[in-house]
């Protein structure tokens, strides 16, 4: 059960415009997350605890995002707004709240553009205000050369077997059900991407689930995919180096002497395996006729 919380501000400006994403701004109109993924970067982390149980609903957001968007905009200060950037907008409570959804209004009201990142096919309800952010909105001046779309969404993936979701991601959709809704969103030509954050090491960064994974994405003709390694914090029981190494001890027995040694002193995965690691992704993208970032997409797009 959410509990619901009054807070003082909702939208977020970077330091500096993420280079990934390229977005400018955040809001979460939640705290905490339902699809309990045990390796989420919340978990342990600078963030704050990631766990059902910690699950908030922001009640007074609404009217703290309008007051800061026309404060932003009437200084003519637009710039991307990541949706969202510490849990997923899309949460079982959505349908009942529909926070998302009347920020999404909002937003469009004030002419910003969007870059929303989620697991759940509960977007689609909101694509016909998508639609008309991505014709409408206002995007930064230093981005116009090389960007021409108001809304981006991108769908995360560590998998598309559900059998191994089930594992890692269990309040989560299915990867069955998200592959749907990418189609869906490429149908509706909006501009749609996918996050393989992360790409879960010795379980799905292998030559066979890699090639599952490009072909199925190839096939679907997405416009960017964002693959990356992982990164495990915490020594607490709700944390996720805890987390993923409890869960790999259960199911994948053979890997925990590479758990132990990667994770033991360490958040990441070692320079060795980066290394190698993007160097395949930079392989796979190149054999698979994929971008893998926005811009690259649309200036491919455009020539």
């Amino acid at each position: 059960m959410a509990q619901e919380i009054n807070i003082k501000s909702i939208l977020n400006k970077h330091k500096k415009r993420d280079s990934w994403f390229i977005t400018d701004y955040s809001i979460n109109m939640y705290s905490g997350c339902s699809f309990n993924c045990l390796f989420c970067y919340i978990r342990g982390s600078k963030f704050g605890i990631h766990m059902e149980q910690k699950t908030s609903v922001k009640i007074n957001s609404l009217e703290v995002l309008e007051r800061q968007l026309f404060n932003k905009s009437k200084k003519e200060e637009f710039g991307i707004i990541a949706i969202s950037s510490a849990t997923d907008p899309y949460l079982h409570f959505e349908e009942e709240y529909k926070l998302t959804r009347e920020a999404l209004k909002l937003i469009l009201k004030y002419r910003f553009p969007v870059h929303i990142l989620t697991r759940s096919p509960l977007i689609e309800r909101d694509f016909d205000l998508i639609e008309q952010i991505d014709r409408q909105a206002f995007l930064p001046n230093d981005l116009t050369p090389d960007l021409q779309r108001g809304a981006m969404l991108t769908f995360s993936f560590s998998t598309i077997r559900d059998e191994i979701a089930k594992i890692f991601e269990p309040g989560a959709p299915t990867p069955t059900e998200r592959l749907k809704t990418v189609s869906n969103s490429l149908k509706s030509q909006l501009f749609t991407g996918i996050s393989l954050m992360p790409l879960i090491p010795y379980v799905t960064d292998t030559t066979e689930s890699l090639e599952e994974l490009f072909t199925e994405f190839n096939k679907l003709s997405v416009d960017y995919i964002y693959p990356a390694t992982i990164t495990l914090f915490g020594e607490g029981v709700a944390d996720s180096k805890t987390l993923m190494k409890r869960v790999i001890a259960k199911h994948y027995p053979d890997l925990v002497p590479k758990y132990d040694k990667f994770f033991q002193n360490s958040t990441e995965m070692p320079k060795y395996y980066q290394n190698a690691f993007n160097k395949k992704m930079k392989e796979m993208l190149s054999e698979y006729q994929l971008s893998g970032h926005i811009l690259e997409s649309e200036n491919r797009f455009r020539q």
